[in-house]
């Protein structure tokens, strides 16, 4: 793929995280033999795997704010910069951290991805 080819791709993936439609991106963006880790975990392996350790993460959450900070292209792989702030009800209390997703490209998806951050608790009030 070419830089313009995973930009155009990346942009696209990126609006439809923006407008919440988190599920029907990971099903037009992700190939069937994708591989995600988070930070040093295991990696979660294939699509199917993935869409429903997603959905739990998707069906548990309420958000506050996200907001995509950076991306970077360079040859098959991108990179984005988001800061999120979320509560999740299977991790407890609310969450704000920056997080940067790695992501290699092959024939218009992303086959491999890996998260790379470091929850910080909100402390309201």
């Amino acid at each position: 793929m070419t830089h313009d080819e995973i930009r155009q791709r990346l942009d696209a993936l990126n609006e439809k995280i923006q407008q919440g439609e988190i599920m029907d991106a990971m099903r037009e963006f992700y190939a069937e033999d994708l591989v995600m880790a988070e930070n040093d975990a295991e990696p979660t392996v294939g699509l199917a795997a993935n869409l429903e350790r997603e959905q739990a993460f998707v069906d548990n959450t309420t958000w506050y704010g996200a907001e995509l900070k950076s991306v970077a292209i360079a040859d098959d792989l991108s990179m984005t910069q988001w800061w999120l702030d979320f509560h999740n009800t299977q991790y407890g209390q609310r969450l704000a951290f920056t997080q940067v997703a790695v992501q290699r490209w092959r024939d218009g998806k992303i086959y491999d991805e890996r998260f790379y951050y470091n929850p910080q608790p909100v402390t309201e009030g």
